[in-house]
């Protein structure tokens, strides 16, 4: 939600008159922005981490809310709806709505290439014959659950009164650093990297313990896929090290928290201005925050696209990547980015491509105006 909030914001700055369709969780947040906020009737939808076929269920789901939400969007009478990648069903309601849509990627281009190992490898582009050979069995072993999901796409769409396929969105804004994406020769041309939309939750400040010491930034993952204990293992694996530490969360603070750390909400923007190093989960949004900064990171990546992430942080030199996570190489892997400036360079240069990225207002306005 932190992106589409981001893009509201973009959207009242440049004049437009943005609605968020969100749940109750973010309405007040959003109100209190300045933001249009209306809750969307029937989000509040299962959990589907242990369903049997995540793939049905999701498709299931997404069709419920296409159903509930279509009205909403009639009722709006919207010129454009953007649509989270994830938010199958919303891109659905607008096509039932007869409104064009533009989809939101919140990291990079996830889409298959046939160029490409299959997101979610961590691995780069194979090259050489064996490298290609490698990638094509790899692609391939992926394409039976590609092919299931869209079956399953093409099921609950006739279901819902929309044809099979549908034309799909008007545009897609791809909200990463360059840096992170990956080339391929098959860029969709209607794909756009309008960089990171980031909006910061917290307006609190936390104030890092005092002295002159390298600060040491640690961010838990918020995903149930990310590495549970992080913190405390960090903490434990900075003990005896010349450094400040500080947690930035909204829960509980670690047991046994040392003089030398503080943990809570805070700004994190401003406490990535003081870090020389963020140890994070993986997770983009964090990520972007730092690479943004030109603050190095150490990775210890979960599950989901966290492990791609890392890897691709890693092959640009800005960080390194714990996996698996203990203290002893967290020491190590905290002790090899404050010692190298090199990692710190890379970070720079990694931030340096904001300068290449399209802005998202524009994107959506040539969008509309081609689907008219």
């Amino acid at each position: 939600m932190v992106p589409a909030i981001a893009l509201c914001l973009r959207f009242t700055e440049a004049g437009d008159t943005p609605v968020l369709l969100t749940g109750e969780r973010w309405i007040e947040r959003a109100s209190a922005e300045g933001i249009t906020a209306s809750r969307v009737p029937g989000l509040a939808l299962d959990d589907l981490k242990d369903a049997p076929d995540l793939g049905r269920a999701l498709h299931d789901q997404a069709a419920t809310l296409a159903l509930a939400l279509a009205p909403q969007l009639a009722a709006l009478e919207p010129d454009l709806v953007v649509c989270d990648v994830l938010a199958l069903g919303a891109s659905m309601a607008a096509e039932l709505a007869g409104v064009p849509w533009v989809q939101l990627s919140p990291h990079p281009l996830y889409e298959p290439s046939k160029w490409l190992p299959p997101m979610g490898s961590g691995l780069a582009a194979g090259t050489g014959v064996r490298g290609k050979l490698r990638d094509s069995v790899l692609r391939a072993l992926t394409a039976r659950s590609l092919r299931q999901g869209e079956r399953q796409r093409a099921v609950v769409r006739q279901r819902i009164g929309l044809d099979a396929q549908g034309t799909g969105p008007a545009a897609r804004l791809i909200a990463t650093l360059p840096a992170l994406e990956v080339p391929r020769p098959d860029w969709p041309r209607d794909a756009h990297v309008v960089g990171p939309l980031l909006w910061e939750a917290s307006k609190e400040a936390l104030t890092p313990p005092p002295g002159d010491a390298p600060l040491v930034m640690i961010a838990p993952s918020t995903a149930w896929t990310g590495t549970r204990g992080m913190a405390e293992m960090t903490l434990e694996a900075l003990r005896g090290k010349d450094v400040r530490a500080v947690v930035s969360t909204f829960a509980p603070a670690p047991a046994d928290l040392p003089p030398w750390a503080r943990s809570g909400p805070g700004d994190q923007d401003a406490l990535l201005r003081q870090a020389a190093v963020l140890v994070c989960g993986g997770g983009h949004g964090m990520l972007v925050k730092a690479l943004r900064a030109a603050v190095p990171v150490v990775v210890v990546p979960g599950g989901g696209d966290q492990w791609e992430m890392a890897c691709r942080v890693a092959r640009q030199g800005s960080g390194l990547v714990v996996r698996p996570s203990t203290v002893e190489g967290l020491d190590d892997a905290v002790t090899r980015v404050l010692g190298d400036q090199g990692f710190a360079a890379a970070a720079a240069r990694a931030a340096a491509t904001i300068a290449d990225v399209r802005d998202p207002v524009e994107v959506c306005r040539t969008a509309l105006s081609l689907a008219r």
